[in-house]
Protein backbone atom coordinates (compact mmCIF):
# COMPACT_ATOMS: atom_id res chain seq x y z
CA UNK A 1 0.00 0.00 0.00
CA UNK A 2 1.56 3.79 -1.05
CA UNK A 3 2.10 6.04 1.61
CA UNK A 4 -0.80 8.59 1.81
CA UNK A 5 -0.53 11.92 1.24
CA UNK A 6 -0.67 14.73 3.90
CA UNK A 7 -1.65 17.87 3.82
CA UNK A 8 0.51 21.13 2.00
CA UNK A 9 2.59 22.66 4.66
CA UNK A 10 0.93 25.68 6.24
CA UNK A 11 0.69 29.47 4.32
CA UNK A 12 -0.18 32.48 4.90
CA UNK A 13 -3.26 34.67 3.42
CA UNK A 14 -2.27 37.21 1.00
CA UNK A 15 -4.60 39.15 1.98
CA UNK A 16 -7.85 39.19 3.79
CA UNK A 17 -11.16 41.83 3.52
CA UNK A 18 -14.04 41.78 4.43
CA UNK A 19 -17.35 42.41 2.07
CA UNK A 20 -20.94 43.97 2.92
CA UNK A 21 -23.32 41.67 1.53
CA UNK A 22 -26.55 43.33 2.47
CA UNK A 23 -27.72 45.88 5.37
CA UNK A 24 -26.64 43.57 8.32
CA UNK A 25 -23.75 40.71 7.18
CA UNK A 26 -19.58 41.61 6.66
CA UNK A 27 -18.68 38.64 4.99
CA UNK A 28 -14.49 37.43 5.67
CA UNK A 29 -12.74 36.25 3.19
CA UNK A 30 -9.25 35.72 1.99
CA UNK A 31 -7.13 35.11 -1.01
CA UNK A 32 -3.45 32.59 -0.56
CA UNK A 33 -1.78 30.69 -2.64
CA UNK A 34 -0.63 31.99 -6.16
CA UNK A 35 -2.19 35.33 -6.88
CA UNK A 36 -2.25 34.16 -10.38
CA UNK A 37 -3.11 30.43 -10.23
CA UNK A 38 -6.16 28.53 -10.76
CA UNK A 39 -8.88 29.32 -8.55
CA UNK A 40 -10.80 26.84 -5.56
CA UNK A 41 -13.04 28.37 -3.48
CA UNK A 42 -13.60 26.14 -0.28
CA UNK A 43 -16.58 25.71 1.89
CA UNK A 44 -16.85 25.34 5.54
CA UNK A 45 -19.36 23.09 7.15
CA UNK A 46 -21.81 23.71 9.67
CA UNK A 47 -22.97 25.79 8.97
CA UNK A 48 -21.67 27.98 11.02
CA UNK A 49 -18.46 26.49 11.67
CA UNK A 50 -16.06 28.98 9.86
CA UNK A 51 -12.61 28.16 8.02
CA UNK A 52 -8.96 28.10 9.85
CA UNK A 53 -5.47 28.57 8.52
CA UNK A 54 -5.42 24.46 8.02
CA UNK A 55 -8.28 24.55 5.15
CA UNK A 56 -5.68 26.09 2.96
CA UNK A 57 -3.69 23.08 2.78
CA UNK A 58 -5.64 21.04 0.82
CA UNK A 59 -4.42 22.85 -2.17
CA UNK A 60 -0.78 23.48 -3.96
CA UNK A 61 -0.68 26.83 -3.29
CA UNK A 62 2.00 26.53 -6.26
CA UNK A 63 -1.00 26.11 -8.69
CA UNK A 64 -4.04 27.48 -6.72
CA UNK A 65 -5.09 30.51 -5.83
CA UNK A 66 -7.18 29.58 -3.18
CA UNK A 67 -10.43 31.90 -1.84
CA UNK A 68 -11.85 31.04 1.26
CA UNK A 69 -14.93 32.85 3.55
CA UNK A 70 -16.68 32.55 6.34
CA UNK A 71 -20.65 32.36 5.74
CA UNK A 72 -22.93 34.66 7.44
CA UNK A 73 -22.40 34.53 11.01
CA UNK A 74 -19.17 32.39 11.25
CA UNK A 75 -15.78 32.77 11.89
CA UNK A 76 -14.53 36.19 11.62
CA UNK A 77 -17.85 37.47 10.24
CA UNK A 78 -20.20 39.73 11.54
CA UNK A 79 -22.45 39.78 13.52
CA UNK A 80 -21.30 36.65 15.32
CA UNK A 81 -24.08 33.85 14.93
CA UNK A 82 -27.02 36.23 13.40
CA UNK A 83 -29.43 34.93 12.03
CA UNK A 84 -31.22 37.67 9.67
CA UNK A 85 -31.35 36.93 6.07
CA UNK A 86 -29.10 33.74 6.57
CA UNK A 87 -30.78 31.17 4.32
CA UNK A 88 -29.04 29.06 1.79
CA UNK A 89 -29.77 31.31 -1.08
CA UNK A 90 -28.43 34.37 0.43
CA UNK A 91 -24.65 32.46 0.74
CA UNK A 92 -24.91 31.49 -2.62
CA UNK A 93 -25.28 35.25 -3.40
CA UNK A 94 -22.68 36.00 -1.38
CA UNK A 95 -20.36 33.53 -3.05
CA UNK A 96 -21.51 35.13 -6.49
CA UNK A 97 -20.73 38.79 -4.90
CA UNK A 98 -17.16 37.66 -3.98
CA UNK A 99 -16.13 35.68 -7.21
CA UNK A 100 -17.12 39.06 -9.28
CA UNK A 101 -15.56 41.31 -6.73
CA UNK A 102 -12.26 39.26 -7.43
CA UNK A 103 -12.97 38.98 -11.34
CA UNK A 104 -13.31 35.07 -11.22
CA UNK A 105 -15.21 33.57 -14.36
CA UNK A 106 -15.12 30.10 -13.10
CA UNK A 107 -13.26 27.89 -9.94
CA UNK A 108 -13.04 24.52 -8.40
CA UNK A 109 -15.75 24.25 -5.06
CA UNK A 110 -14.34 22.04 -2.80
CA UNK A 111 -16.59 21.54 0.07
CA UNK A 112 -17.30 19.19 2.99
CA UNK A 113 -20.26 18.50 4.80
CA UNK A 114 -22.78 21.07 4.73
CA UNK A 115 -20.13 22.67 2.29
CA UNK A 116 -20.78 19.85 0.01
CA UNK A 117 -24.29 20.92 0.41
CA UNK A 118 -23.91 24.37 -0.14
CA UNK A 119 -21.03 23.51 -2.93
CA UNK A 120 -23.97 21.25 -4.66
CA UNK A 121 -27.11 23.74 -4.07
CA UNK A 122 -24.71 26.44 -5.98
CA UNK A 123 -23.43 24.28 -8.73
CA UNK A 124 -27.53 23.51 -9.18
CA UNK A 125 -27.47 27.28 -9.18
CA UNK A 126 -24.85 28.70 -11.23
CA UNK A 127 -23.45 25.31 -13.66
CA UNK A 128 -21.84 28.13 -15.76
CA UNK A 129 -19.23 29.02 -12.68
CA UNK A 130 -18.54 25.40 -11.98
CA UNK A 131 -15.08 23.72 -13.12
CA UNK A 132 -15.22 20.99 -11.11
CA UNK A 133 -16.38 19.86 -7.45
CA UNK A 134 -14.39 17.81 -4.98
CA UNK A 135 -16.78 17.19 -1.79
CA UNK A 136 -16.73 15.18 1.44
CA UNK A 137 -19.01 13.96 3.79
CA UNK A 138 -21.51 14.14 1.57
CA UNK A 139 -25.00 15.74 3.57
CA UNK A 140 -28.25 16.01 1.41
CA UNK A 141 -30.06 17.96 4.07
CA UNK A 142 -33.53 15.63 3.84
CA UNK A 143 -35.77 15.45 6.53
CA UNK A 144 -33.96 11.63 7.45
CA UNK A 145 -30.60 12.72 7.68
CA UNK A 146 -31.42 16.28 9.81
CA UNK A 147 -33.29 13.28 12.28
CA UNK A 148 -30.13 10.64 11.89
CA UNK A 149 -28.31 13.03 13.66
CA UNK A 150 -29.98 14.86 15.92
CA UNK A 151 -33.68 12.89 16.79
CA UNK A 152 -33.36 9.60 18.66
CA UNK A 153 -33.03 6.37 16.75
CA UNK A 154 -30.31 7.84 14.08
CA UNK A 155 -26.79 8.13 15.70
CA UNK A 156 -27.96 7.74 19.18
CA UNK A 157 -27.99 3.79 18.88
CA UNK A 158 -24.01 4.03 18.11
CA UNK A 159 -23.29 6.96 20.70
CA UNK A 160 -26.03 6.34 23.71
CA UNK A 161 -23.39 7.55 26.06
CA UNK A 162 -22.32 11.08 24.50
CA UNK A 163 -26.27 11.14 23.35
CA UNK A 164 -26.82 11.11 27.26
CA UNK A 165 -25.10 14.06 27.55
CA UNK A 166 -26.90 15.62 24.20
CA UNK A 167 -30.41 15.55 25.77
CA UNK A 168 -29.64 16.35 29.05
CA UNK A 169 -30.56 19.69 28.82
CA UNK A 170 -33.78 19.22 27.23
CA UNK A 171 -36.58 18.02 30.16
CA UNK A 172 -38.06 14.88 29.11
CA UNK A 173 -41.92 16.58 27.81
CA UNK A 174 -39.94 18.12 24.86
CA UNK A 175 -37.68 15.48 23.43
CA UNK A 176 -40.19 14.38 20.56
CA UNK A 177 -38.90 17.44 19.01
CA UNK A 178 -35.04 17.77 19.87
CA UNK A 179 -34.56 20.75 16.91
CA UNK A 180 -37.66 22.68 18.27
CA UNK A 181 -36.73 22.76 21.90
CA UNK A 182 -32.75 23.55 21.18
CA UNK A 183 -33.74 26.57 19.13
CA UNK A 184 -35.99 28.21 21.56
CA UNK A 185 -32.92 27.30 24.14
CA UNK A 186 -30.72 28.42 21.36
CA UNK A 187 -32.52 31.80 20.77
CA UNK A 188 -33.39 32.62 24.53
CA UNK A 189 -32.47 36.40 25.68
CA UNK A 190 -30.02 34.62 28.40
CA UNK A 191 -27.00 34.18 27.30
CA UNK A 192 -26.52 31.17 29.64
CA UNK A 193 -28.93 29.25 28.12
CA UNK A 194 -27.67 29.83 24.80
CA UNK A 195 -24.51 28.59 26.31
CA UNK A 196 -25.60 25.47 27.97
CA UNK A 197 -27.31 24.07 24.94
CA UNK A 198 -24.95 25.45 22.06
CA UNK A 199 -21.96 23.55 24.01
CA UNK A 200 -24.71 20.15 24.69
CA UNK A 201 -25.14 20.23 20.94
CA UNK A 202 -21.75 20.90 19.20
CA UNK A 203 -19.91 18.50 21.81
CA UNK A 204 -22.46 15.91 20.41
CA UNK A 205 -21.61 16.08 17.17
CA UNK A 206 -18.18 16.72 17.96
CA UNK A 207 -18.04 13.05 19.77
CA UNK A 208 -19.38 11.53 16.46
CA UNK A 209 -17.42 12.64 13.79
CA UNK A 210 -14.35 10.86 14.25
CA UNK A 211 -13.68 6.97 13.40
CA UNK A 212 -11.52 6.91 17.24
CA UNK A 213 -12.42 8.36 19.70
CA UNK A 214 -11.04 12.11 20.12
CA UNK A 215 -11.26 14.09 23.63
CA UNK A 216 -9.47 17.07 21.63
CA UNK A 217 -12.03 17.25 18.73
CA UNK A 218 -14.52 17.06 21.65
CA UNK A 219 -13.26 20.00 23.66
CA UNK A 220 -12.68 22.06 20.55
CA UNK A 221 -16.45 21.86 19.21
CA UNK A 222 -17.14 22.88 23.39
CA UNK A 223 -15.16 25.99 22.68
CA UNK A 224 -17.44 29.02 23.76
CA UNK A 225 -17.80 30.92 20.50
CA UNK A 226 -17.45 28.27 18.16
CA UNK A 227 -20.44 26.58 19.85
CA UNK A 228 -22.79 29.09 19.79
CA UNK A 229 -22.45 30.17 15.96
CA UNK A 230 -22.16 26.62 14.91
CA UNK A 231 -25.30 25.23 17.49
CA UNK A 232 -27.46 28.30 16.71
CA UNK A 233 -26.99 28.57 12.51
CA UNK A 234 -27.41 24.72 11.91
CA UNK A 235 -30.56 24.55 14.24
CA UNK A 236 -31.48 27.70 12.35
CA UNK A 237 -31.16 25.91 9.13
CA UNK A 238 -32.77 22.52 10.29
CA UNK A 239 -35.80 24.48 12.07
CA UNK A 240 -36.62 25.87 8.23
CA UNK A 241 -36.29 23.01 6.61
CA UNK A 242 -32.77 23.74 4.53
CA UNK A 243 -34.57 26.73 3.15
CA UNK A 244 -36.51 24.73 0.99
CA UNK A 245 -40.14 23.55 -0.26
CA UNK A 246 -38.61 20.34 -1.23
CA UNK A 247 -35.87 18.74 0.85
CA UNK A 248 -35.21 16.45 -1.85
CA UNK A 249 -34.01 19.40 -3.76
CA UNK A 250 -30.32 18.10 -4.49
CA UNK A 251 -31.22 15.12 -5.52
CA UNK A 252 -34.08 16.03 -7.80
CA UNK A 253 -31.90 18.78 -9.37
CA UNK A 254 -28.91 16.26 -9.70
CA UNK A 255 -29.75 16.36 -13.50
CA UNK A 256 -27.69 19.46 -13.89
CA UNK A 257 -24.65 19.08 -12.52
CA UNK A 258 -24.63 15.25 -13.92
CA UNK A 259 -21.57 15.92 -16.30
CA UNK A 260 -19.53 18.00 -13.88
CA UNK A 261 -16.27 16.53 -13.60
CA UNK A 262 -17.29 15.46 -9.68
CA UNK A 263 -14.98 13.97 -6.82
CA UNK A 264 -16.99 12.62 -3.37
CA UNK A 265 -14.64 11.33 -0.44
CA UNK A 266 -17.01 9.67 2.12
CA UNK A 267 -16.02 7.92 5.35
CA UNK A 268 -17.61 4.13 5.36
CA UNK A 269 -18.26 4.83 8.98
CA UNK A 270 -19.35 8.24 9.10
CA UNK A 271 -21.74 8.58 11.68
CA UNK A 272 -22.22 11.97 11.37
CA UNK A 273 -23.81 12.35 7.38
CA UNK A 274 -24.44 8.40 6.09
CA UNK A 275 -22.39 7.37 3.75
CA UNK A 276 -25.97 6.41 1.63
CA UNK A 277 -26.50 9.50 0.81
CA UNK A 278 -22.87 9.96 -1.34
CA UNK A 279 -24.19 6.60 -2.66
CA UNK A 280 -27.52 7.75 -3.81
CA UNK A 281 -25.63 10.87 -5.22
CA UNK A 282 -23.12 9.11 -7.23
CA UNK A 283 -25.49 7.59 -8.81
CA UNK A 284 -26.83 10.39 -11.00
CA UNK A 285 -23.81 11.57 -11.95
CA UNK A 286 -22.17 10.75 -14.91
CA UNK A 287 -18.87 12.02 -14.02
CA UNK A 288 -18.10 11.10 -10.48
CA UNK A 289 -15.55 9.24 -8.83
CA UNK A 290 -16.76 7.76 -6.09
CA UNK A 291 -13.94 7.12 -2.76
CA UNK A 292 -15.51 5.44 -0.01
CA UNK A 293 -12.76 5.36 2.89
CA UNK A 294 -12.51 3.21 6.26
CA UNK A 295 -12.74 6.56 7.67
CA UNK A 296 -15.20 8.63 10.06
CA UNK A 297 -16.44 12.09 9.28
CA UNK A 298 -13.84 14.20 10.03
CA UNK A 299 -11.73 16.19 7.16
CA UNK A 300 -8.85 15.82 9.55
CA UNK A 301 -9.08 11.39 8.82
CA UNK A 302 -5.81 10.60 7.11
CA UNK A 303 -7.32 8.26 4.39
CA UNK A 304 -10.04 11.56 3.92
CA UNK A 305 -6.95 13.56 3.43
CA UNK A 306 -5.04 11.57 1.04
CA UNK A 307 -7.92 11.48 -1.04
CA UNK A 308 -9.45 14.88 -1.23
CA UNK A 309 -5.41 16.59 -1.66
CA UNK A 310 -5.25 13.81 -4.42
CA UNK A 311 -8.56 15.24 -5.88
CA UNK A 312 -6.96 18.47 -5.79
CA UNK A 313 -3.65 17.51 -7.82
CA UNK A 314 -6.06 15.73 -10.30
CA UNK A 315 -8.08 18.69 -11.06
CA UNK A 316 -5.36 20.85 -11.84
CA UNK A 317 -5.61 18.89 -15.25
CA UNK A 318 -9.30 20.58 -15.85
CA UNK A 319 -7.75 24.19 -16.26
Amino acid sequence: MSELRTLYPPIEANFTDFIKVDNVHNIYYEESGNPNGKPVVFLHGGPGCGTGPSCRQFFDPEFYRIIMFDQRGSGKSTPHANLTNNDTDSIISDMEKIREKLGIEKWLVFGGSWGSTLALSYAIEHPERVIGLVLRGIFLGRQEDIDWIYQEGGASNIFPDAWENYISVIPEEERDDLITAYYKRLTHEDRAVRVEAARAWSMWEGSIVTLLPNEDVVNDFGDEDYAISMATIECHFWMNHMFRDNMNYILDSADIIKDIPTTIVHGRYDMDCRFVGAYLLSKKLNNCDLNITISGHSSGEPEIVDRLVKATDKYKSLF
